[in-house]
């Protein structure tokens, strides 16, 4: 690759779009530093400007001209399905395109990758980060969004699903393919929200310094995963998506020296270690470091390493009804079947009055046992309060935040503060890799 490529980010679909101009933007008309509402009709965009002049056509293109141009889009949702979903205004640099997708108004973003990163390391955690973690995780952003354009290029499955038998349900949620643009803005791709965010001079070097610079591993660019908090252990790849193994997304024990990793797989260990608070780098409770990684609004939750979740015996089996779409009756007992090196659960066992399913794997677990996302499938259940062989109370004891696989975001925290190189802090992470420049400045 000779220079640096355009990215196109799907920043928010919806009936109506608000967004507002800043700056020379080339669109032949006097459209600059007006407010404008983008609106369907049949086949066409409706664009209504302040003086409610109208302009329709099957797409918009606003061109920014200089650096500064810049554009506005209101109720952007952020966190979309996950317990801190949210709206925003938010700012971007570069250009804006408006298109029709599924009965909606689509805005995607056209920015350089470069800047496209600096928003994103600035949006994942705080640009106040160490700059070690901060060119961390600009090289491995870098890498997961070229391997998933890569990947783009060979149409597959991204959302499978498998029932192997009417007690068996396993579904695994992989990024799904955007064929209308590169990838999309929210968790669900990477986090991204323009120049919203405070860009700092520390996340401008830590571009500057690995500009460019990707983890190539099993002969490709890395599927570079990451996650907030593995619990002490990280998973491998194909027990959380796909069943096909990475080399570099495999288990490491979050901890130097590497003292010995017990494994998680078997019960009776999976539950010493998630009832237990071994050493880790992400075992901290620093405010300072958490602060680096967490934005506001993530910092509302203050366990990440070891969690606990209560429910009522009418709360659980209502919230699985409407999870699932399955009425379980009353819930006799969740029983783990299979786990990952982690201790995330692959497949769970819920065992009600009405009904008795396996379902896995760890997302489509979390999905099921909370309203939003349960913090990761690394738990085990206690049982209580027993009546007629019915428990009126669970109690949901856990290890970690999110599916833990490839780099965690607080573990690095920390090892970038203990004064490791984001080269050491790769190497941790991701095994069996190397560092690669694609393309120069």
């Amino acid at each position: 690759m000779s220079r640096q490529p355009s990215i196109q980010v799907g920043i928010m679909a919806a009936p109506e779009i608000t967004f507002g101009l800043h700056g020379d933007f080339g669109s032949g008309e006097s459209t600059n530093r007006q407010t404008f509402h983008a609106t369907l009709q049949e086949d066409e965009i409706i664009l209504t400007n302040e003086n409610g002049i109208k302009n329709a056509a099957p797409y918009f293109n606003f061109k920014s001209v200089v650096k500064t141009d810049s554009f506005t889009l209101k109720n952007v949702t952020i966190g979309i399905g996950f317990h801190w979903e949210q709206q925003e205004e938010q700012r971007f640099s570069g250009d804006l395109k408006l298109i029709i997708e599924e009965e909606k108004v689509r805005a995607i973003n056209i920015v350089p990758l470069e800047d496209y990163l600096r928003s994103v390391i600035s949006s994942e955690m705080s640009a106040t980060s160490s700059t070690e973690l901060l060119k961390a995780h600009a090289v491995i952003s870098r890498s997961w969004l070229l391997a998933q354009i890569e990947r783009s290029k060979h149409p597959q499955i991204q959302n499978r699903q498998t029932q192997n038998s009417p007690d068996e349900l396993i579904r695994w949620y992989d990024r799904e393919d955007h064929t209308l643009f590169d990838v999309c803005a929210d968790d669900h791709c990477q986090r991204y929200q323009g120049i919203s965010r405070i860009i700092s001079k520390k996340a401008n070097d830590a571009i500057e310094a690995t500009f460019g610079q990707v983890l190539f591993g099993d002969n490709e660019i890395c599927d570079a995963r990451f996650s907030k908090c593995c619990g002490g252990i990280s998973e491998n790849f194909e027990h959380v998506w796909e069943p096909q193994p990475h080399s570099y997304l495999v288990r490491i024990r979050d901890a130097r020296p590497d003292t010995g990793m017990p494994d998680l797989r078997i019960e009776q260990e999976a539950e010493k270690w998630i009832r237990s608070s071994p050493p880790a780098f992400c075992n901290t409770s620093d405010k300072r470091i958490l602060s680096q990684v967490l934005p506001d609004f993530d910092q509302a939750t203050s366990d990440f390493y070891r969690w606990q979740v209560t429910y009522a015996q009418q709360e659980l089996s209502a919230l699985l009804l409407k999870k699932t779409g399955i009425d379980f009756g009353e819930i006799i007992s969740l029983q783990p079947v299979e786990r990952g090196y982690s201790a995330r659960l692959i497949r769970l066992k819920i065992t009600g009055t009405k009904k008795i399913l396996i379902i896995g794997k760890e997302l489509e677990i979390r999905r099921a046992l909370s309203y939003s996302h349960l913090y990761s499938s690394a738990f085990v259940t206690d049982h209580m309060e027993m009546q007629n062989g019915i428990p009126q109370k669970l109690v949901l004891t856990g290890a970690g935040w999110g599916h833990g696989a490839g780099l965690c975001q607080i573990g690095a925290a920390v090892m970038g503060e203990q004064g490791y190189s984001y080269e050491e802090i790769l190497s941790h992470y991701f095994k069996n890799t190397t560092l690669k420049k694609l393309y120069p400045k």
